[in-house]
């Protein structure tokens, strides 16, 4: 029992850490990146002044961050969350205006080219966490707007508080979401109907109706029980053997993109070399004698 109380004591102290900005002596302006725990980090989206809008260099330091936890052998999972009172706003449209309302080009031509190349860049900063091999965790409290849901649909579990919403803002400024939302909002959420609807009319999700359409799987009374919630799974994801969670991300992944022969195709030469590793030895003894495989001293990836 003392045991039991000092794991929940020591969540719930990182919890309060990880709730409040960690940004002193953050090499990122827009970021605070921590290390809660051991094989766990943490990325808090750090503008809390500006409602964690998505500033240019949020952009930039996003791919940094997941381009540098991607071969880190440090880090096994990854919480996002966001400072403050909300988790985003979305794009920050008074600084990202000149990039948006002005591209550079001497023709019709060459502006659309410049554009172009502006969004893919803008489809990178999400697209990287997808294609980060470590499982990414996030946890939203507030709201979660526009760029947020971009944002979100990457990431491979989605936590919110009972205060949380979300709205695929983009019609209501104009244009159509195109860093990621409706590519993969399709693929989370069950109903094409209900995306549909959410991308035309830009109209407010509550966490009530995101957890029963699958938007995120857990629903928390507020953001301390959420972050202590994040931090938990992660502890239990980090405990595993780093070769058969990232292996198993990377699948699920190709999977959702492609036919069930094809993901068993891959999966097959996948597993033909990661198999031969004494991850699988050392946990089907845990497992026989009954052990967490959190006892087990992974070697790192």
């Amino acid at each position: 029992k003392n045991g039991s109380f000092q794991t929940l004591f020591r969540r719930t102290v990182a919890a309060r850490a990880m709730s409040s900005s960690g940004a002193s002596g953050s090499p990122y302006a827009t970021l605070a990146v921590t290390q809660p725990a051991q094989f766990i980090t943490h990325v808090e989206i750090n503008r809390p002044e500006k409602r964690n809008a998505m500033s240019r260099a949020f952009w930039r330091e996003m791919v940094d961050v997941f381009d540098e936890l991607a071969g880190n052998p440090d880090c096994r999972v990854v919480v996002v969350s966001g400072a403050g009172r909300m988790f985003t706003a979305g794009i920050d449209i008074a600084d990202m205006a000149s990039d948006i309302l002005q591209p550079e080009g001497d023709d019709t031509a060459r502006v659309s080219w410049n554009v172009r190349k502006k969004i893919a860049a803008y489809q990178e900063t999400f697209s990287v966490i997808e294609r980060c091999p470590k499982p990414v965790v996030v946890a939203v409290h507030g709201a979660c707007i526009g760029g947020g849901v971009d944002l979100i649909t990457a990431c491979d579990i989605r936590l919110c508080t009972q205060d949380a919403w979300f709205q695929v803002k983009e019609v209501d400024i104009g244009l159509a979401a195109d860093v990621g939302t409706l590519q993969r909002l399709p693929k989370v959420i069950g109903s094409r109907s209900l995306v549909n609807e959410l991308a035309l009319t830009a109209r407010k999700m509550y966490a009530d109706e995101a957890k029963s359409s699958g938007l995120v799987s857990r629903v928390f009374p507020d953001k301390e029980a959420m972050m202590a919630g994040a931090l938990e799974m992660a502890e239990e994801i980090a405990g595993r053997s780093p070769v058969a969670i990232q292996g198993t991300k990377i699948n699920l992944i190709y999977s959702r993109d492609h036919s069930v022969a094809e993901g068993l195709d891959y999966m097959a030469s996948w597993n033909m070399s990661m198999l031969q590793t004494d991850d699988v030895m050392k946990s089907a003894q845990a497992s026989m004698q009954k052990k967490s495989p959190k006892t087990i001293a992974f070697s790192k990836l």
